[in-house]
């Protein structure tokens, strides 16, 4: 079998994370977003993942050279050399998603993070019969998105309707499909959309078939909507696999430490906190609903809450960080500093305190 991600651009709502790296290759709970994806298809039986892209695509291949070995997946690029869309790259990548054995692929948004139940949704297309499976997701407030209308008890899919402005339904569109290849026989080589263009002409023939995703599901592409994901993240790890996670007094909640990272004396961690490989936290730290990538050392009696902390970054003695602060990459906040919500490019020192949400350049 084979799938597809959407790669896509440059990942300028994650900014200043991705002017370090793209996109898919940020790290949530302590591994590459892409890579929670890979993961999964190649637990079930997918052996070849073609990754839509027009944005730095040497520096995605090079670092997924090793997990390619390692996990012993096949992983190509397919450029785009103008943005497509959400199905040009479909087309785009034909060659390398048709081979004969005729078997439906996968398509990702790389955003989305999820228990990704792929083995499902392998058996709900087999059993519906139809060209194209998506998965959808229940919302609390549908009027954001585009929902998706169906029918309860088969999943057929009578029609979409883009923010709704009366209720239609609660069920959106979760950006994780299984197509069969004669889909690829609807998308033409140009910028187009599997939402708004593709679908609906499948969902018209009444051969397109929708799945409720079960447990949780967060489009991560922005700072807020990360830190949720990382609850809901650590939430099913806490069901599936909760050695995982970190114990002992100094803990609350759902936290995942690496196991090289130090934590000193006195320090009181989470909930819903990431602490990535090589980490020094000092004594006296407290942590609470944040990431702090590889390499970062947190000074003592510092207090972080939901922020992240970008790769290699320090933060000094006494600081106060919160508030949807994000510092990129080797970001050095000096001791005693407050920042509420700044948002930090990469190689900068932080002498004054930042008092309300602003980047700083």
């Amino acid at each position: 079998m084979k799938a597809l991600i959407l790669v896509g651009g440059f990942g300028t709502r994650l900014r200043p994370l991705t002017l370090s790296v793209p996109k898919p290759l940020v790290d949530f709970a302590n591994k590459p977003m892409i890579l929670h994806q890979i993961e999964a298809l190649k637990a079930v039986g997918v052996t070849e993942v073609v990754l839509a892209i027009n944005y730095q695509p040497e520096v995605m291949l090079n670092f997924l050279k090793e997990f390619e070995t390692k996990l012993g997946i096949t992983i190509t690029c397919s450029q785009e050399t103008e943005p497509l869309g959400t199905a040009g790259p479909l087309a785009l990548a034909r060659d390398q998603l048709i081979d004969k054995s005729g078997e439906p692929f996968f398509v990702l948004n790389s955003d989305v993070i999820s228990e990704y139940p792929f083995k499902e949704m392998i058996e709900f297309h087999k059993a519906h019969g139809g060209e194209a499976s998506i998965m959808v997701t229940k919302v609390d407030e549908p009027s954001k998105y585009g929902v998706v209308v169906m029918e309860e008890s088969t999943g057929q899919v009578d029609k979409f309707v883009e923010k709704p402005k009366l209720f239609v339904g609660n069920k959106i569109n979760a950006g994780i499909y299984l197509l069969n290849p004669s889909v690829l026989d609807r998308i033409e080589l140009r910028p187009t959309s599997i939402e708004k263009e593709v679908f609906p002409k499948i969902a018209a023939e009444k051969k397109l078939y929708a799945m409720v995703l079960p447990g949780f599901w967060m489009d991560i592409g922005q700072p807020r909507d990360y830190i949720t994901g990382l609850r809901l993240y650590l939430d099913s790890l806490r069901k599936k696999a909760s050695t995982k996670l970190a114990t002992g007094s100094h803990i609350v909640g759902n936290v995942l430490v690496h196991e090289t990272a130090e934590i000193g004396e006195g320090c009181l961690i989470g909930p819903d906190v990431a602490i990535g490989p090589g980490c020094v936290v000092e004594s006296g730290v407290r942590l609470s609903r944040c990431t702090v990538m590889r390499g970062v050392r947190i000074k003592k009696h510092a207090c972080i809450s939901s922020s992240i902390i970008g790769w290699h970054s320090t933060v000094g003695q006494w600081a106060r960080v919160e508030n949807m602060t994000i510092l990129g990459e080797d970001v050095h906040v000096c001791d005693e500093i407050y920042s509420n919500g700044g948002v930090v490019l990469p190689h900068k020192e932080i002498k004054s305190s930042i008092l309300k949400p602003e980047i700083v350049m």
